[in-house]
Formats: structure tokens, sequence, C-alpha cells
């Protein structure tokens, strides 16, 4: 609305002399209709109504272009978030990456954009959906290189490194890292033992498994980065759970009673060494003994012999007393029969070597009795004497 028109500034329909006033908006509003509709309008309401005028019609087209230009324009502007890139496309063909802030293109049907969230980290579920009681078989259950099947729920966390490729490379990026994730799993469980998978090998399978899922991603350019591959659940399947454990536990009891014959085994072996290697020890020292004592008895003997040649008798004599030494040094009591009145001479030799014992300087044992000698009496001698009698008379 023009502001020349007459009923601006004037309150119901008064001449120059009415009240001056701000206008009545329901009445700029019908007067705004009426405009429009004598625009389009072919003809007037009566047979002597007249075009409206060229100035009136070229007022209210430039302010319609001139607002539908504004709107047009400004759809143009778009805010890109901190944690987002804007992707913009001329005539659906990629121009360029925003960054964060207010920007503005080209408005439709030029120019259009595509904002991408690159700090969001997205979940991918294999094997089971929203709870691990929840299996997709179809994904989880997995062949072993020991031909064993195993059921394996995993997750993978994944986010953007590249909007452009993520946006025009792949028509289904979650589709595609689910299947890849399946594939890339399948691949490295199936070169690893079902033991393996089930216990020592969850991390090392996971690693493995992230590696080669990005290393497929990259190759089909989606601008899609790895960022952890989880291990939820890995067990065998339901139908054969129960052979499964029993299988377990024998194995679990084989392992104990190992480790039980390997503890015996340390036990026993280093005592049966030690013993093994006295008993040699003392079976050497016993040899050595018994051959030092055969070269020493030896070296005697030709040393007696020696002497025997030099002097027969005298070595015969030494020799018997030195037998009957040995022999009589070990009996506490000696009994000599006299040939010429078969009279026994009784020898307390226990009690004389207990008197030529030194006395003990502390309280003396009481001695027992002894039998009364006469003075003078030497029972060595006179044994001795006795004894080499009998051995000349014994002589032819």
């Amino acid at each position: 609305m023009s502001l020349n028109d007459p009923q601006w500034g004037r309150k119901g329909g008064g001449g120059p002399g009415g009240n001056q006033g701000p206008p009545d908006l329901d009445e700029l509003w019908r007067s705004f209709n009426q405009r429009l509709n004598s625009i389009f309008r072919r003809g007037g309401g009566g047979s002597g109504g007249e075009p409206p005028g060229v100035r009136q019609l070229g007022g209210g087209a430039g302010l319609i272009v001139a607002l539908i230009l504004v709107v047009w324009l400004a759809s143009g502007f778009y805010i890109v978030d901190a944690s987002q890139r804007g992707v913009v496309l001329t005539f659906g063909k990629y121009s360029e990456t925003t960054g964060p802030g207010l920007r503005w293109r080209l408005p439709y049907p030029f120019q259009s954009h595509e904002l991408v969230n690159v700090t969001q980290i997205r979940t991918i579920e294999v094997g089971y959906r929203a709870n691990v009681k929840t299996k997709v078989l179809r994904e989880s259950l997995m062949l072993t290189d020991d031909e064993n099947i195993v059921d394996i729920q995993f997750a993978v966390q994944w986010l953007l490194k590249d909007p452009e490729d993520y946006l025009f490379n792949d028509r289904r990026p979650d589709e595609a890292v689910l299947q890849v994730a399946e594939s890339a799993v399948r691949e490295v469980v199936g070169k690893s033992s079902m033991d393996f998978v089930l216990y020592e090998g969850r991390e090392q399978i996971a690693a493995q498994a992230q590696k080669l899922m990005q290393e497929i991603l990259d190759r089909y350019g989606t601008g899609i980065s790895i960022s952890a591959v989880t291990m939820q659940n890995a067990q065998p399947p339901e139908q054969v759970q129960a052979a499964f454990d029993d299988a377990v536990k024998a194995k679990q009891d084989l392992e104990r009673q190992k480790n039980e014959g390997q503890a015996y085994y340390n036990d026993v072996v280093p005592k049966a060494r030690g013993t093994a290697a006295r008993l040699t020890e003392e079976a050497s020292g016993y040899r050595q003994r018994v051959v030092a004592d055969a070269e020493g008895e030896s070296s005697r003997f030709r040393q007696v012999l020696g002497e025997y040649t030099k002097a027969p008798q005298v070595t015969r004599e030494r020799m018997y007393l030195d037998t009957m030494q040995q022999i009589m040094s070990s009996s506490n009591k000696v009994l000599v029969d006299a040939r010429s009145g078969g009279n026994l001479l009784y020898l307390p030799l226990d009690k004389l070597m207990q008197m030529s014992a030194p006395a003990a300087p502390s309280a003396p044992a009481a001695r027992p009795p002894q039998a009364e000698t006469p003075p003078g009496f030497d029972s060595t001698s006179r044994s001795r004497d006795a004894l080499r009698n009998r051995e000349r008379e014994g002589r032819p």
C-alpha cells in the first residue's frame, strides 16, 4: 500500500476536518483486498466501470514481486553447527564444503545444501539388535578354522572423516558398514580356532577385524572411520551348549591333573636326584677308602715280607704277639690254663684298665672292689711269659 492513500491517517471516512490518528488495521486490510481484486479482475462491477490505472497495477505487482524476491533470496541462508559440515550442491553436483557458522548459497533451484554431522559416533550392531538376548542368527553364527560353529555378537562404532565421500560414493553407508563388519569378522574368525575365539583371543580378533574393516571401507571410498570394535558375546550354539560345557570341564580336569602331576614331579624328582647324587658320592668315597686300605695292606705285607726274609723266627714271634694283642684288646677277661697244675689263672684286665685310666678331676666315681694282688706282682709280664712258654711247648 502506498503512502499517498487518501485513507492513510484518517479514521473513518471524514473530510479534511476529520480527526487525525493512526489508520484502522481492518480498514487497511479491506482496502488492500479491494485493490488486489481490482487489479486481477478484468471488468468492473457495473456496466459503467473503468479498468484500473496503470500506476495502480504497477505498484501492487511490484510490491508482491519484491516480497517474493526477498523471501527467495533469504531461503539461501543456512546455519552450520560446530559439529557439522555443510556440503553445497550446484544443480545436484558437489560444489564446496563449508565450516561452522551462518552461510549463504544461491537459492533453489540453483543450489542446495546437506548438513553432515562429523563428530557423532554411530553404532552398528552385528548378530543382535538392542540386546544380546535378541540374536540374529543369520549374522552371528560363524565357522572357525577347526570346523566348529561359534555364536558371536559384536558392535562397531564409527564416525565420518570425509563428508563428500560419505554423501556421494555410497548410497546406503550404514548398510555398507554392517556388511563390511560382518565380512571382516567372518574372515578373522575363519582363520582362528574355536578355543582362541571363545577365550584368550577376543581382543586380538577385535583389533584384526577393525583393521580389516578400515582397509575395505577406504578401498570403497566411503569416508567412514572405524573407531572401535567391541566383542559383546562369544559362545557355542545353544543346541550344543551342554555338550560343550562338559568338554570344557573335562579339559579343565585334564589341566588340573597335569598341574598336579607336574607339582608331584617337581617335588619327587629333585629329591631322587639328590639321593642318587649322595649315594654316588658315598660309593665313590667307599671305593676310594677300600682301594686305599688295600693298597696300604699290600704295602704293609711287602714290608713284612722283607723283614721275614731277613729274620723269619723273630718275624713270626712278632706277628703272633701282635695278633694276640689285637685279639685280647677287645676282651675284658682272659683265662690262662697252666698245663702243669691245671689251675686257671684269672687276669682281671677290665679292672686293670680302669685302674690305669686317669681319674676324673671332679667327684671320682666309686671304684668296685678289686682283687688283691701281692706286692711286686706284674701281671702283664707274667701273662706274656706264660704265652711264650705255651708257644714253645707247642712247637716240635
